[in-house]
């Protein structure tokens, strides 16, 4: 009989590393909003660091169980090691729940795991692949995967000229491109993504029509993606998700409340906040250089610096700042943006750290060191224009002098009043995207019913 709760059961499956479970888990709290049961799975190592409401979470296997990636220490052994125990232990789920009263009728995938697809056609059910960059960035990857575009793209190339896109400059393409023999396995990585996507029942990328909808639209032919984004918690934008003010997932243990205290003491915008992500290493000469710069600004600060990076702090600098400054090993980035002291995000401009700051209207300096963070750091400064992007010396490193002319911009003066209007009417093109009837919220409903009316024949309901 039809559990009459349910509109569809999903499973959703993120790759598993911060930066892409936040973004799926939050789409799983969206459809689970709507009245689909959405159950995410995750690695064995990772299952315990999730804690969203309304949601399922089971485990599957990427085959280093008690370590995840760092125990695998080698792209191509992990994604192959996750590639053939993924796919038996997602089977085994889907498995789990064919006789149950809401049996799995979609997979939605992280496009870095193609293979989920492949699953979801053995099980004769919907398959939907979760793209986390940027419409634009997708769009690069898409031309170089059908053909349309040779690598590696060299400086006597750019710009480069793609439908839908801005002239990019050579400084302004994904690493990947540019180098294409420096990172191996995660360019083909970035291109397998659309290996099978021809397969997919739906297409879906974390970014919105207002924000890169003649982007999407341009390269349609060759990634046929719906908008749903901004993938950020709900109390952020539309508040229709009770009690939604984390993404749910936190493969850190964040300091919030220590910080929160201390932003409390701080006037309005005027505090810098620096966190690089999940990922980035920052040598000891560009910590440095950061150092030098936030303490000769004499701004307020709050800076994140993972507890394995701390090391690399110059030995003078938190004694010398503690009267201005915060350093902290982590913290619930959201809730530091949406604090009325914070008046700058220096971000290395990942996909997930710009839109929220970009759903939370904070202006921003970008500090991109490679991948997508290139192409997100242009779209900041030149086409969005809610930030200043920081130029590299010939080492590739960003000079105190340079942080500091780009924090002066961003807090001060004209330009500085600029970038704030413009960050607050993108936080509410976000806001409308996602609110009730918005552009990604028709996207989602479709979907929805989509998956409620084949529910239903999958249960034997007409």
């Amino acid at each position: 009989m039809e559990d009459k709760r349910f509109k569809g059961h999903v499973v959703v499956l993120p790759y598993p590393s911060q930066g892409h479970i936040n973004p799926l888990l939050q789409f799983a709290k969206r459809l689970a909003s709507k009245g689909v049961k959405a159950t995410l799975a995750t690695t064995h190592y990772t299952v315990k660091s999730i804690s969203a409401a309304h949601i399922g979470v089971e485990s599957i296997s990427d085959g280093f169980d008690q370590g995840g990636f760092s125990q695998a220490g080698n792209v191509d052994f992990y994604l192959k090691s996750f590639w053939d125990n993924g796919s038996r232990t997602l089977s085994e789920l889907i498995q789990k729940f064919r006789n149950s009263s809401t049996p799995v009728n979609c997979i939605v995938y992280d496009s870095f795991l193609p293979w989920a697809l492949d699953v979801a056609k053995q099980h004769g059910i919907y398959g939907a692949a979760f793209f986390t960059n940027s419409a634009a960035v997708c769009s690069i990857f898409a031309h170089i995967h059908g053909g349309l575009l040779a690598l590696p793209l060299t400086p006597d190339r750019a710009p480069l000229i793609l439908p839908g896109l801005p002239p990019l400059n050579f400084r302004d393409l994904p690493t990947f491109l540019r180098f294409p023999d420096s990172y191996p396995a995660y360019l083909a990585m970035k291109l397998s993504q659309f290996s099978n996507l021809n397969k997919a029942d739906w297409i879906f990328d974390n970014t919105f029509e207002d924000l890169e909808g003649k982007e999407a639209m341009a390269v349609s032919e060759l990634w046929p993606a719906k908008l749903i984004g901004p993938m950020v918690p709900s109390a952020y934008l539309d508040e229709r998700i009770k009690g939604d003010r984390g993404y749910g997932s936190s493969l850190w243990k964040p300091l919030s409340e220590e910080c929160m205290e201390w932003l409390e003491t701080k006037p309005s915008g005027s505090v810098v906040y620096v966190a690089f992500g999940s990922m980035i290493s920052l040598t000891e000469e560009e910590m440095e250089e950061i150092a030098w710069g936030l303490k000769e600004s004499n701004l307020h600060f709050l800076w994140v610096v993972r507890e394995l990076e701390q090391k690399k702090l110059p030995k003078w600098f938190v004694d010398s700042t503690q009267e201005k400054g915060m350093v902290v090993t982590w913290c619930n980035q959201l809730e530091m943006l949406a604090h009325p002291a914070v008046g700058c995000f220096v971000t290395h401009c990942g996909w997930n750290s710009t839109l929220e700051g970009l759903s939370l209207g904070v202006p921003m300096v970008g500090v991109p060191k490679w991948t997508d963070q290139l192409t997100d750091a242009k779209f900041v400064e030149e086409i969005w224009e809610i930030g200043v992007r920081a130029k590299e010396d010939e080492k590739g490193v960003v000079r105190k002098e340079e942080l500091m002319k780009c924090l002066k911009k961003v807090m001060e003066g004209e330009r500085s009043e600029e970038l704030k209007r413009n960050a607050n009417r993108w936080r509410e093109s976000a806001k409308k995207a996602i609110t009730e009837g918005g552009s990604s919220d028709k996207c989602i409903n479709e979907f929805v019913e989509h998956l409620m009316a084949s529910y239903r024949n999958l249960n034997g309901h007409c």
